[in-house]
């Protein structure tokens, strides 16, 4: 018999049985749900190799609007990034301030902001941007893209920040406090330090959400992103929608794989620089000799 874990019981030979059965019976309809999906696909002519052929022998489809694309894409997601993620921190902390006011106005800031889609964010900026900026039509949809993304994540972040801090043991606040530290020493030299490694995960799942989300400016705005690219290229390619829209998914999921590997790569690397090997810490001081007549007995005494 299977020893008795702490969790849940180990299945018998009947609910072996039983899972063996479900999980044959998931494969058999996965497999229709495939069948059906390819041979839709294939009555509309959707798998023919003249219609994928141009991504494979002609460059003209990536020179024209697959790479201009991502590039807006990337552009837009990379401003979005480095600007709401100090200000979300900014946000973040303003949240856990000993001032009763602070706390408020940045709980209502960020509230307010996380209450709206982004996609209201992205149209009311644009229509700010319109009327009292002086941005050129061509730059306006990045600007407001770049804006409703900050707006938005922004505010996200700010309540992963706080949540990461929150979840520190109190006893790491009263240490600190007890060999007088002042509260920005505690929160810059030891609560940020050790809540970042427990705050990575989720601070790169919202990375990706900004990366999938500019794609929300090629819907109504008129921005020029990757998905954006898929009517022109299948109206200058004979209608193939269906391989357009799987490049297109393929590109994003490149582009979001890319990021959550240097995130786990920076998380590894930041979790091994917080755990010092044995020796590796400050080198020992050798004590000062005693000095003086009683200095020897002293010595002998302490001993």
């Amino acid at each position: 018999m299977s020893p008795p874990t702490v969790l849940y019981d180990p299945p018998g030979p009947r609910a072996k049985r039983r899972n063996l059965l479900y999980t044959a019976l998931f494969l058999v309809a996965l497999g229709v749900v495939a069948w059906w999906v390819v041979t839709s696909l294939a009555d509309k002519n959707q798998l023919e190799w003249a219609k994928w052929r141009p991504f494979f022998t002609d460059s003209r489809v990536w020179e024209t609007f697959l790479l201009p694309g991502l590039q807006n894409t990337v552009i837009a997601a990379a401003l979005a990034m480095v600007i709401a993620l100090p200000l979300g921190a900014l946000f973040g902390i303003a949240r856990l301030s000993e001032h009763r006011w602070v706390r408020g106005a940045a709980g209502t800031v960020v509230e307010f902001f996380r209450a709206i889609p982004v996609l209201i964010l992205m149209l009311f900026a644009n229509a700010w941007y319109a009327k009292f900026s002086q941005i050129s039509s061509d730059d306006r949809p990045l600007y407001a893209v770049v804006t409703g993304l900050v707006l938005y994540n922004g505010s996200v972040l700010a309540e992963i920040v706080r949540a990461g801090i929150l979840a520190l043991p109190r006893g790491q606040t009263d240490a600190a406090k007890a060999i007088g530290m002042r509260r920005n020493q505690v929160m810059r030299y030891v609560l940020l330090p050790q809540s970042v490694t427990a705050m990575l995960p989720a601070i790169v799942s919202q990375m990706v959400v900004i990366v999938k989300d500019t794609a929300l400016g090629g819907a109504l705005l008129g921005f020029s992103e990757l998905l954006a690219s898929v009517r022109p290229m299948s109206a200058n390619y004979g209608a193939n929608t269906i391989a357009c829209f799987t490049v297109v998914a393929a590109l994003f999921v490149l582009l979001n794989l890319t990021l959550t590997t240097f995130a786990n790569w920076l998380e590894a690397r930041l979790r091994r620089g917080m755990v010092r090997p044995p020796g590796a810490g400050a080198p020992v001081v050798p004590p000062e000799r005693p000095r003086g007549p009683t200095a020897w007995w002293s010595a002998r005494i302490r001993r």
